[in-house]
């Protein structure tokens, strides 16, 4: 999907000076306590290019890390968003990848986000600097983390192979919902293998087709589907991919309301997205909350969050 212009919250800030606002991080930084609100004014309101020019402002006024001394200065969820917003896109992605996976216990949400919902050319720019990071490969990472089923799938996702062209095949597509069905509501037990090659391989708009067709065929959307025949991670990847060829907007929308609604609130989800959708799509991402829940994200996370943290991400939720 090309992007229609930018649809972030965060944009160009006009006037830009690197050294002025490496000023102020070094104001803020100053002295007894952090002026949280000045670190707030200044990264929250930088593109992610703005951001690259002021890391390497800030290194060769103090010839030291941005990162490092933001790091010893704060702590917290706070701290996970404003290290996040330090960081390129594809970087990012591959240090929410890498902590994931680290230490006992997985956590799986953070795989199926990231893979179900980027690009080819993200996904490979994800495993460049992975290798390049952690001296292995993301596939190696991954196969010696998760397994069965839900390991192909994302091993699958991960080759960035997937079909980007705008070409439905007719009779295809028919046969590809047909393979589905028969792999899984026709039958007893699932060949989980068929749903992995049509929902990870073919382009967007012929899925868009196959799940027409697989409702004519079976009398069901096929999200019902997987969660009749499948469970577990297995079927959170598969929903996720079929959401996200729906509309990526919307299932971020979803994911950001699952982090908050009910008791507790899942921190890890909501800043990878507030973080990563910022200068993408929150502005749709936003609309379709309200659309969906009838609430605005700003008012869910203004109840869910407090202090620095908050604002931080109600800035880059770019107000009501």
């Amino acid at each position: 999907m090309a992007a229609i212009g930018n649809r972030g919250t965060v944009t160009e800030a006009a006037g830009f000076d690197a050294d002025a606002d490496v000023q102020k991080l070094r104001g803020a930084m100053k002295g007894v306590g952090t002026d949280e609100a000045a670190i707030i004014e200044v990264l929250a309101h930088r593109t992610i290019a703005q951001r690259q020019r002021i890391k390497e402002a800030y290194k060769q006024a103090v010839g030291k890390d941005l990162a490092d001394d933001l790091s010893s200065e704060l702590t917290g969820n706070f701290e996970s968003v404003i290290l996040g917003l330090l960081m390129l896109p594809p970087v990012y992605d591959a240090y929410e990848l890498r902590n994931a996976m680290k230490g006992a216990g997985t956590e799986e949400a953070c795989l199926i986000d990231i893979l179900a919902s980027r690009s080819n050319d993200e996904i490979q720019a994800i495993n460049a600097v992975y290798k390049k990071e952690n001296g292995k490969s993301l596939e190696d990472a991954v196969v010696g983390d998760t397994s069965g089923m839900f390991q192909r799938v994302l091993v699958s996702l991960l080759t960035a192979g997937r079909d980007e062209s705008d070409t439905v095949d007719e009779a295809q597509a028919v046969k590809d919902a047909k393979d589905i069905y028969e792999a899984g509501e026709a039958r007893w037990g699932t060949d989980e293998v068929k749903f992995l090659t049509v929902l990870c391989v073919r382009n967007r708009k012929h899925l868009l087709r196959v799940f027409e067709e697989y409702k004519k065929i079976s009398g069901r959307e096929i999200e019902d589907s997987i969660k009749r025949e499948m469970s577990g991670c297995l079927e959170d990847v598969f929903l996720a991919i079929v959401k996200c060829m729906r509309d990526k907007t919307a299932f971020f929308a979803e994911r950001l309301y699952k982090s908050m609604k009910g008791l507790g609130t899942t921190d890890s989800v909501l800043i990878r997205i507030m973080v990563s959708r910022a200068e993408i799509d929150m502005l749709d991402i936003k609309a379709q909350f309200l659309k969906i829940y009838g609430k605005t994200l700003y008012s869910f996370i203004k109840g869910d969050t407090s202090g620095d943290y908050r604002k931080v991400l109600l800035e880059l939720c770019g107000g009501e």
